[in-house]
């Protein structure tokens, strides 16, 4: 079986590991015409950890992560709001939660494609997917060139998917109306603890970091804003230090000792959960089908499970393709829904800017039962993997 992946991202690449071990033909075509590095970390949950093991690279990637053991929860100010003990997920999950540079775990993940004798296609860009005579995908490239295979996979994200507007009909992904500017630390004027993310939370304001050494830290800040405004890179390093001018120290910090040319800013779009993922021999997964907001703490982490389930459901059904996206399909639906539903609950709670809703949004974060919260997470994450839930690995 000939496989073509439209999109070299998390869902792309990882798709493609996934169907080479299972032993198929892999061509992964990317509309960027180089390897950039995009975004700024990834935490893998353990759910993400075990599709990383499948693949042979969770000990390498661990050799350049973070292993962090609570998220606090704080005041903008740094209050405490109460913790998650991420240990608790980990054992009953059996595997460990990791915190990476986005740039390292895309390289890590394209050096082990090339090991399997793939090379991402850059400088493909996709303008349109028709259907050929014998109800079979096409995709036609903007230098006029057309792909068709026995299976098309469209990880081609959540902006401007083609894939998802062949399979849907539409592709349009919806502004939930916060911006997240988004960079990396790395020096020694800032000694982070290495064991806890910091989540702070104002009054229609947040902003997260996550350690992945002892110098070094991933970062968001995020604000509610009412329409997708002008992108003006050269602005967002004063823009954080005005809006966070009053936060915690850690928070002014690490925005001071960023450079500008590591700060990104994002306006933020999911999509509506759909229940139909294929047409003919065309699947979307990652983000194309199921984007989530960043909110969810999952969105790379399920397209690594896309990734597994979708070679295994295939290679189980070698001679029924239909019935192996259907099986893709029901397995995956319910569980990315559910947390793009969750995703989308915690931003509107984070990004309120009703003071008095925000104060007694951080009290009942003082009185949440974080061991009830981590036992909860760890279950709903571990749902269809085989994982040995409660016993710790």
């Amino acid at each position: 079986m000939k496989i073509a992946i439209l999109g070299g991202g998390v869902a792309g690449i990882a798709s493609a590991i996934a169907f080479r071990q299972q032993g198929f033909d892999v061509t992964v075509h990317e509309r960027r015409p180089a390897d950039e590095n995009i975004g700024a970390g990834i935490v893998v949950w353990p759910n993400a950890a075990f599709v990383l093991a499948q693949f042979g690279l969770l000990d390498e990637m661990a050799a350049v992560a973070g292993r962090p053991r609570a998220m606090r929860r704080l005041s903008r100010h740094g209050d405490d709001l109460g913790a998650l003990d991420i240990g608790l997920i980990d054992a009953r999950m059996g595997y460990p939660s990791l915190s990476v540079l986005r740039a390292d775990f895309q390289r890590i993940l394209t050096s082990r494609l090339r090991s399997l004798g793939v090379a991402v296609q850059y400088g493909r860009r996709v303008v349109d997917i028709d259907t050929s005579d014998d109800d079979a995908a096409r995709v036609h490239f903007d230098d006029g060139s057309m792909l068709t295979a026995d299976l098309i996979v469209g990880a081609d994200g959540r902006m401007a998917s083609c894939a998802r507007r062949y399979v849907t009909g539409a592709n349009t992904p919806i502004y939930q109306g916060f911006v997240n500017w988004i960079g990396v630390h790395e020096g020694e004027d800032i000694a982070f603890d290495v064991d806890a993310i910091s989540d702070y939370w104002g009054t229609g304001e947040r902003f997260g970091i996550v350690p992945v050494g002892r110098h070094t830290a991933y970062w968001a800040g995020g604000a509610a804003q009412d329409a997708v405004g002008a992108r003006d890179p050269a602005a967002y390093h004063d823009e954080l230090l005005r809006r966070f001018a009053d936060w915690a120290a850690p928070v002014r910090h690490i925005i001071a000792g960023t450079p500008a040319a590591r700060i990104n800013k994002i306006y933020v779009h999911d999509h509506d959960p759909v229940p139909t993922w294929h047409r003919h021999n065309l699947v979307m997964i990652g983000d194309a089908a199921h984007a989530a907001l960043p909110t969810s703490g999952q969105g790379a982490c399920q397209a690594l499970e896309d990734a597994w389930h979708l070679a295994h459901c295939v290679a189980s059904h070698p001679d029924d393709l239909g019935q192996a996206l259907q099986a893709f399909t029901a397995l995956r639906f319910q569980k990315t829904a559910g947390i793009a539903m969750a995703g989308r609950s915690l931003a509107s709670s984070l990004f309120d800017r009703d003071e008095a809703a925000c104060r007694a949004r951080d009290d009942n974060s003082r009185r949440a039962d974080f061991t009830q919260l981590a036992m909860a997470m760890a279950d709903g994450w571990s749902r269809h993997l085989p994982l040995r839930v409660g016993v710790p690995g």
